[in-house]
């Protein structure tokens, strides 16, 4: 499955949102999910986005799973190239 995740934040922090969709490698739309955070952060929103596309894919039966975020921060820390300095991400 393939989750694709964005979140966001009017100011830093601010109002915040995500959105997810999980899809199959053909690119049917399984599952898409968006919701307000209340006040977060970018990074907090970016993060939770991600999160909940995962769980839902995990709910899904996903065994196999690709990230697509248009996060730097978030695809760096991820895959180990970038540290996570922040405790709470």
């Amino acid at each position: 499955m393939i989750v694709h995740c964005d979140g966001a934040s009017r100011g830093n922090p601010g109002p915040a949102g995500i959105g997810a969709q999980i899809t199959d490698d053909d690119g049917t739309v399984l599952a898409e999910i968006a919701r307000g955070l209340g006040i977060a952060t970018n990074n907090q929103a970016e993060y939770t986005a991600v999160i909940e596309g995962l769980r839902r894919a995990r709910e899904l039966g996903a065994t196999e799973v690709t990230v697509r975020s248009d996060s730097k921060l978030l695809v760096e820390q991820l895959s180990g190239r970038f540290r996570v300095k922040n405790a709470t991400l």
